[in-house]
């Protein structure tokens, strides 16, 4: 594996200022549901369905402004579309965490609502940053700086609220939010590249329908997928450890299944081709598959870290597939509907994986997830060749 690819990318000043403010961006967002949940739960003593619900409310507005947010990017630029965003999500996030439940919920899924785009920005700008030729290298770093930061955020949050009163812990973590959101405002990192863009860059105002077809709705399934099959996952984890009576071990298996996570990112980002996003949909699947059969914490972590050499690589193709259908004038809605697409798998993977749990115990919550992967993965590679076949027979008969 050469590292060279790597050093290119990290060569460039703009890829290396957009990945460290993604890392930073994104800390807040990951470590916002644990916080949320220890605060509904601990100082506004409310029940953990309670706790659900806010969560919710969140994930489905910001779910419900991706391709919005991403389509108003496309159209007035990254200024004026963070400035509104950083405005509305900061006084909402200012008030919640010294208000009661009700308020509380509505003015999270108002700020979720309104959330910086940040997933759509950042990998956009990653792609603007380097040549054609970088972009799955890019990409992986990005999708190993996400890993690094799903890692950091949820581990703080936890650390602050220790010892720190979780209405300071939220409104401080989401205050770091607006901060450096204030700074993506400030370097307004170029979303579109002038040397390979330039001829996609060219047809503005494209219709939907021009590329929100087949090809790109089966990628966004693979990503949805993906998204069923990690959450799912962690949810039969914490299954597992209950079932093994080893609760205060699961870092153990959570540290192996995200250092696998990084470790395949970054031989993907090396390779010398790409993959397609359905063929490591189904690794994912099927490595995911013998965590089932896991009969202690070690084992269990042995499973998740070959497990977890999948997980940033299908995300990462998904991404790069995404931004070689689109056309560029495109981009920020076709990624803000990628992202929505991810989210929506994530809400399902865990009450898909629950139910499978409270029938057939964690592995069924494992298999469960596994299948739904499988399946998707073929049915989605299977229609993508009979697309193609058609459109062969099509020009042939023309």
């Amino acid at each position: 594996m050469s590292i060279k690819p790597y050093q290119r990318v990290l060569s460039v000043t703009d890829a290396r200022r957009v990945l460290l403010l993604g890392f930073l961006l994104r800390i807040p967002i990951f470590s916002a549901g644990v916080i949320l949940t220890l605060h509904v739960v601990g100082s506004l003593h409310r029940s953990y369905a309670d706790a659900g619900l806010v969560a919710a409310g969140a994930t489905i507005a910001i779910a419900v402004s991706g391709p919005w947010r991403g389509k108003l990017l496309d159209r007035m630029g990254l200024r004026r579309v963070v400035l509104p965003s950083l405005i509305i999500s900061g006084l909402c996030w200012a008030a919640a965490p010294f208000v009661g439940y009700w308020a509380l919920l509505v003015l999270a899924t108002i700020a979720g609502l309104f959330v910086v785009p940040t997933f759509s920005i950042i990998r956009q700008a990653v792609i603007a940053a380097v040549p054609d030729s970088d972009r799955r290298t890019a990409l992986s770093l990005d999708g190993m700086v996400v890993e690094m930061s799903f890692m950091v955020g949820p581990i703080l949050g936890v650390w602050l609220a220790s010892f720190v009163d979780t209405r300071w812990v939220l409104f401080g973590v989401e205050m770091i939010g607006v901060v450096v959101g204030a700074i993506l405002w400030w370097v307004n990192p170029p979303l579109r590249s002038a040397t390979t863009d330039a001829a996609d860059a060219a047809a503005e105002r494209l219709p939907r329908t021009s590329w929100f077809r087949a090809g790109f709705l089966a990628v966004c399934a693979a990503a949805a997928a993906s998204t069923i099959v990690l959450s799912g996952s962690d949810v039969a984890i914490v299954a597992a450890m209950r079932d093994f009576d080893a609760v205060n071990e699961m870092g153990i298996v959570l540290v192996p299944w995200g250092l696998g996570s990084l470790l395949g990112g970054l031989i993907y980002g090396a390779l010398p081709r790409a993959l397609p996003p359905f063929a490591l949909l189904l690794g994912l699947a099927v490595v995911t598959a013998p965590m089932a059969l896991a009969q202690g914490t070690w084992s269990l972590a042995g499973l998740s870290l070959v497990a977890g050499f999948f997980c940033a690589p299908t995300i990462t193709a998904t991404v790069d597939a995404v931004s070689r259908i689109v056309p560029v004038a495109a981009r920020g809605e076709a990624m803000g509907w990628h992202g929505s697409f991810m989210t929506a798998g994530s809400a399902l993977g865990a009450p898909l994986a629950g139910a499978a749990i409270d029938t057939a115990g964690f592995a069924g919550g494992f298999a469960t997830v596994a299948a739904i992967g499988a399946v998707v993965a073929v049915l989605g590679y299977g229609g993508i060749r009979l697309h193609r076949a058609r459109v062969a027979a099509h020009a042939l008969a023309a």
